[in-house]
């Protein structure tokens, strides 16, 4: 049977180059180096080193500067050469000067955007919550997350059914699979596991390697069944951790309560929400449902890419339908010391999965890019979907 998720005034319910040049060992023998890439101006590089250990390095300045950002097994010194350490910990620190790359741009994935590397400040700004009597949203706190991809678009019932029923005769099974409105409108009513698992076929389908498997060793690829799965991050289409959500939602502008920037109020030519005269931020004309897409009964999505996009290039990160993360949820994880890491991917358990964005009948307070909600994983709702996020160099 299908759960609605219930609308809540103010109470919580819930490059393809290769290196051309010499690389000298400052300590050790040459490491080589392959899958040289440029994701923008964020260069990666995945280095075997003589101890063969291999490392997929991400450096997040742009070539030239000598500001440097340090991450966990990764030194690069200020200085014309880039230096990397390719030993895990405790090992000694080994260095490595790359003398002359050849890099250049790839393009994104089809309908795609770039997410690009960096920092921002996670959480509500503008005390919205706290007025509502819901601490989940602080402290803020400043977290740094790597280049990925993120569709552009939720997916749609096309791109379900697509993926779909490729997987259904390649060794998938779904509990319930999705519905949509129409085919250009986002898929909806999906499980948590259902959505993961998709994600999983969606890789495949396109002969990538997936990114969830059942074991610890990463070698039973998660096809079947009700799992919490394990995660290969540097491989495949997957559910975007709730941090990386809130960055791409953000659309690289700082401090605005929406992902749009100019204004921090909210209208119905923006999303497709609930509009209420609860909430001072939201000036819109028109109230209750969106007056456009009351048509042919519940649910009253609207189609892919109907409003303008965010910074980033992304459509309907407010509004529509919410959209499943990665996270477990926690409501005080934000006062934990793992919220604050880089790359965060949140509680190691919980009982709920995060969703985020506020969906098509979601009010304002719903629809800020700090808002935090939560479902169980095995349950669904006619407007709750999802978007797939994919590592660089896929």
């Amino acid at each position: 049977m299908t759960n609605l998720k219930t609308r809540t005034n103010g109470l919580k319910l819930g490059v393809g180059a290769l290196a051309l040049g010499v690389c000298v060992a400052a300590q050790a023998a040459a490491p080589a180096i392959t899958n040289i890439t440029m994701v923008g101006t964020t260069p990666q590089f995945r280095i075997q080193s003589d101890l063969g250990i291999t490392n997929q390095i991400q450096y997040v300045t742009n070539l030239g500067q000598t500001n440097w950002t340090v991450l966990t097994n990764v030194v690069v010194a200020a200085s014309p050469y880039w230096f990397v350490d390719v030993d895990a910990p405790p090992a000694p620190y080994r260095f490595y000067r790359v003398l002359a790359l050849n890099q250049t741009n790839n393009p994104a994935p089809t309908n795609m955007a770039l997410i690009p590397a960096g920092s921002f400040t996670m959480g509500d700004n503008f005390g919205d919550g706290a007025a509502v009597g819901w601490p989940y949203e602080v402290p803020l706190h400043s977290v740094y997350i790597s280049a990925f991809y993120l569709d552009r678009y939720e997916v749609t019932k096309a791109l379900w059914d697509e993926v779909y029923n490729w997987a259904l005769t390649h060794g998938y099974s779904f509990e319930y699979g999705a519905l949509g409105k129409a085919a250009n409108h986002p898929a909806h009513t999906m499980t948590w596991y259902d959505a993961v698992k998709w994600c999983n076929a969606r890789s495949e389908k396109e002969n990538k390697v997936p990114a969830y498997y059942t074991d610890a060793g990463l070698s039973v690829r998660y096809r079947s069944g009700q799992v919490a799965p394990y995660v290969d991050w540097g491989r495949g289409y997957r559910l975007a951790t709730e941090a990386e959500w809130e960055k791409a939602a953000r659309g690289g502008a700082s401090g605005r309560r929406f992902p749009w920037g100019g204004t921090d109020n909210i209208t119905h030519s923006m999303a497709n929400y609930y509009s209420s005269t609860s909430y001072a931020y939201d000036t819109s004309p028109t109230r209750g449902y969106h007056p456009d897409f009351q048509a042919g009964g519940y649910p009253y999505t609207s189609p892919a890419g109907y409003f303008a996009p965010n910074g980033y290039g992304l459509y309907d990160m407010a509004g529509n339908v919410w959209e499943w993360c990665w996270d477990w949820y926690d409501g005080s994880w934000y006062s934990n010391a793992g919220a604050t890491q880089s790359d965060t991917r949140g509680p190691t358990s919980g009982s709920f999965r995060v969703d985020r964005g506020g969906g098509w009948d979601g009010y304002a307070i719903h629809c800020r890019a700090a808002y935090r909600d939560y479902y169980y994983p095995a349950d669904r709702g006619n407007n709750v979907g999802f978007r797939s996020a994919l590592p660089p160099g896929q």
